[in-house]
């Protein structure tokens, strides 16, 4: 460890800033290696303080050319470069502070501040990029109005592009040319957003409910502008939506959003520019899958949505980091769901949960939706600030209500429009909305961890009784050795003999109140809840929708899945009833394969799936989520000892029984689904390919070289990405000459596309052939491959540590020491990217115990290594305890 450790900072430490901004004039004068910014700030000392503290900014990467103070210029005795500070001492108590400071972008390898990306200026703020531009109080809780003016050579940079509204544009002497943007609401500093270049447009206009005309523009390289229409489309719908929704309406003339190459995050959303990642943006046919078409519905929505909230209303410190974020997923899942098929849009939410923020939960870097402390901030835009932060917002709606939520919004956007708040003050807007006590409800903030509910129920039949009992319990995470009950709130059915809903009444309530859904509040450790007039004994369809983020435990029989897995009204308790019931089933024969013993496979549940497919043209996208057996992760989660061999194993072969018992009625479903029709990314026609592909992936494990020969087929004669891709992964699933012919064809049709090349390498990383390490190891030295283009590394080294879980853990530890190579070498080019992709070595404590130590050794090796970034010594540092 080093002994200079990095030291927390703490939300108990926080304390409002001493200065405020009240207005930014920013000068860019841009060159490639030595762009200078002129920054004039008008500042006051805050109300409330009389003494004269001394003046701290923030400054990172840069050179300070010049200071003055009220026109005065400051010498050096005037003020301390301190590690990351610029120091005042006592100012007057408002002042206007001028600064002239030097960058050089092309040399900007960690993608913060300004930087080059295929020779587009652009900029990285969030979380705390600012300081990398120029010297600022560079926090969230700062807003101040901005007007900027950028300064370019005019045949390389023609565009220039910055916050808010045009104002002026001018053509200057040599060739240079400059833009004057002003951005009249205030802002933090992370929004602040630059981009200048030579670069394609796709224009458009929406009409806001006012009647106001809003310039639309999709910025990107030369060619690619029929490939932003669907983004473009997209836009207009989520603008429509949120005023219809929740009657917020855009607010400027201008609204542009830029595709670049390299970039950290999937999508930035400064406040009217929004940057975005170009895999999150561009899209055709020949080069988007159905996914890629509905994740960019989704991103581009998510970030319009922050213009409400996020940017309007913003988070006074990073700690509330899900005020923004996680209220905004949830904006988007809603979006996502009215769009395309509800609970499809559920299923897909709750998969990625379980994948990515559970595991979190329950491992060494469990914490809290609102964290207590933080070493580098970046490292807290996780799926618990994310996804789990969306699902608190979600159980408040279902606690409130979907109007008195409404009205809760309006109130938190009426009382709060232009600060920086908290999660407190999103919550106190909800509860004199909507008047409900939520004060229990916000542990959700507070308490980290996946809370386990179990569930008991026994039927009277005398008395036409049902009692369900449900206990919660939270296991320790770190710095919370105990926990205290949640409020979790439960939607309850009771499904009758004949596949019907049968009425609830809990004891004491009048008739009237019965309904076939019920929201139960868990609200203790241990409660029981009594519902009479049940005439019939029930299945019990617990937790539909998914209205909490929990674990359930139930002690339902096969048969009793089965029955559900058929007849339950809830789709969501539908698909999930099948999900368990394939894994009592897998988790019985991971423990076969531990024993040596055969593998049998129960033939009830391919007769289950058979029923899903005589159903499937009802909703075919729920057809292909029901017919997917749990993932190897999810399989692995449930267990207290992961065996990634024997989770692979099982699983393999319970695929193989399915495909053989059901060949005929997989391959009719696969004709069935195919289409002359020109390709359409509608949820329909995606549904249709989801459903071939998932019966094609199927039929490729059947012993029957004319089903190989299909998936070839395929593969040759697709006219579109997603076919494509399906068969190129299940040919990448499969040894043999096949495999190497279609990813040797694949790399020489797209090449030339750097999104598409990306897709090659992800591909490649996620077979669980013995060779992959190998291949892996490979392709690093590919000629297409770089560290320094963010998408690449995640594509190759992430696809392969975070999606290979059996070749990633294999028992030689060779894909640990791959991992930490691979992050030791990219720490100094890209600390945020590095220890994005160091979390899989996180999760060591649920392996066994030679795996634990392997992964530990190499968490230490990390931690070890000199000259390490906040961002991976945070990582590597909590990982290991």
């Amino acid at each position: 460890m080093h002994d200079d450790q990095p030291q927390p900072i703490r939300l108990c430490d926080y304390r409002p800033p001493d200065y405020r901004v009240d207005a930014v004039a920013l000068d860019f004068d841009l060159h490639a290696t030595a762009t200078r910014v002129h920054s004039r700030l008008t500042m006051a000392r805050r109300e409330g303080i009389a003494n004269a503290p001394a003046l701290v900014l923030d400054c990172d990467d840069l050179r300070l050319l010049s200071l003055a103070l009220d026109g005065r210029p400051l010498g050096e005795d005037a003020y301390r470069l301190e590690a990351g500070r610029l120091v005042i001492p006592s100012p007057p108590p408002s002042f206007t502070l001028e600064a002239t400071t030097e960058i050089d972008p092309q040399a900007n390898t960690k993608l913060e501040g300004l930087y080059l990306s295929n020779g587009v200026f652009c900029t990285q703020c969030e979380a705390e990029g600012f300081r990398r531009i120029t010297c600022f109080p560079d926090r969230p809780d700062v807003m101040a109005r901005y007007t900027v003016t950028l300064r370019a050579d005019k045949t390389h940079y023609p565009v220039l592009l910055s916050n808010g509204n045009l104002v002026a544009e001018d053509d200057l002497p040599d060739g240079r040319h400059s833009a004057t943007w002003d951005d009249p609401f205030p802002k933090p500093s992370y929004l602040f957003a630059v981009v200048a270049g030579d670069l394609g447009c796709l224009e458009d206009g929406f009409v806001t409910r006012s009647g106001r005309t809003v310039r639309l523009r999709i910025f990107c390289e030369h060619g690619n502008e029929p490939r932003c229409t669907y983004a473009m489309d997209a836009l207009k719908r989520a603008m429509r939506w949120d005023e219809e929704r929740f009657g917020l309406e855009y607010d400027l003339d201008h609204f542009n959003i830029v595709a670049i190459g390299h970039f950290n995050m999937g999508a930035m959303e400064n406040k009217s520019l929004n940057i975005f990642n170009a895999r999150c943006l561009l899209a055709d046919p020949q080069s988007a899958t159905d996914d890629d078409y509905s994740a960019i519905e989704t991103i581009v929505a998510h970030e319009y949505f922050h213009n409400w909230t996020g940017n309007r209303v913003t988070c006074r410190d990073w700690f509330q980091l899900s005020l923004k974020e996680g209220l905004t997923v949830f904006r988007d899942q809603e979006f996502t769901a009215d769009m395309r098929s509800r609970p499809v849009k559920r299923i897909q939410d709750v998969r990625a949960l379980r994948a990515r923020q559970f595991p979190e939960d329950a491992g060494p870097l469990a914490h809290p939706v609102r964290p207590d402390s933080y070493i580098e901030i970046n490292n807290f835009y996780t799926p618990t600030v994310y996804e789990k932060g969306a699902e608190v917002i979600g159980m408040m709606q279902r606690l409130l209500g979907r109007d008195a939520f409404r009205r809760g919004m309006d109130l938190y956007i009426g009382r709060h429009d232009g600060q920086a708040v908290t999660c407190d003050d999103f919550v106190r807007a909800m509860q004199d909305a909507g008047g409900v006590a939520l004060d229990r409800f916000k542990l959700w903030y507070s308490q980290a961890g996946t809370p386990e509910v179990a569930a008991e129920d026994h039927y009277d039949a005398a008395a036409h009784r049902h009692d369900l009992t449900l206990s919660q319990t939270i296991l320790p995470t770190p710095g919370q050795p105990e926990k205290q009950p949640m409020h979790i709130p439960l939607a309850v059915g009771l499904v009758g003999p004949d596949g019907g809903d049968l009425p609830l009444r809990l004891e004491g309530e009048d008739a009237a109140a019965a309904a076939t859904t019920r929201v139960l509040h868990l609200t203790e450790t241990r409660q029981t809840f009594r519902f009479v007039d049940v005439p019939v004994p029930p299945a019990l369809s617990l937790n539909r929708e998914f209205t909490a983020p929990i674990r359930l435990r139930t002690v339902d029989t096969e048969e009793t899945r089965a029955f559900l897995m058929a007849h339950d009204s809830d789709p969501f308790n539908r698909w999930e009833a099948g999900q368990q019931y394939a894994t009592a089933l897998l988790l019985d024969m991971v423990e076969a394969v531990k024993a040596g013993a055969p593998l049998r496979v129960d033939n009830r549940y391919p007769a289950a799936l058979a029923g899903l497919l005589r159903e499937a043209p009802r909703d075919r996208a729920f057809a292909a989520l029901a017919l997917v057996p749990p993932s190897e992760d999810y399989l692995a989660d449930q267990m207290d000892v992961v065996d990634v061999e024997a989770i692979h194993q099982a699983r393999e072969a319970l695929r193989r029984a399915v495909a053989a018992q059901l060949k005929d009625d997989l391959l009719e479903t696969y004709r069935a689904n195919g289409s002359n029709e020109p390709y359409a990314p509608d949820p329909e026609s995606a549904g249709r390919r989801s459903l071939k592909n998932v019966a094609l992936a199927y039929l490729a494990l059947v012993d029957d070289a004319a089903m190989r020969e299909l998936v070839e087929e395929q593969y040759r004669s697709a006219d579109n990405m997603t076919d494509r891709m399906a068969a190129l992964g299940i040919l990448n699933r499969l040894d043999g000459p096949a495999r190497d012919a279609a990813l040797e064809d694949f790399y020489a049709r797209f090449s030339g596309d750097s999104l598409i090349v990306d897709k090659w390498f992800a591909v490649q990383a996620a077979s669980p052939l013995p060779d992959t390490l190998a291949r892996v190891t490979a392709l690093l030295g590919h000629p297409a491959f770089t560290l320094i283009n963010p998408n690449r590394a995640r594509a190759l080294i992430g696809g392969f540590a975070g999606g290979n879980a059996v070749r990633f853990h294999a028992a030689d530890g060779g894909g640990y020491a791959f991992l930490a190579d691979q992050v030791l070498a990219l720490d100094g080019l890209n600390p945020k990217t590095a220890a994005r992709l160091l979390l899989p070595l996180g999760r060591w404590a649920r392996f066994d115990a030679e795996r634990q130590d392997k992964m530990r050794a190499q968490l230490a090796r990390i931690a070890a290594a000199p000259n390490l970034s906040r961002d991976v010594f945070e990582i590597a540092s909590k990982a290991l305890g």
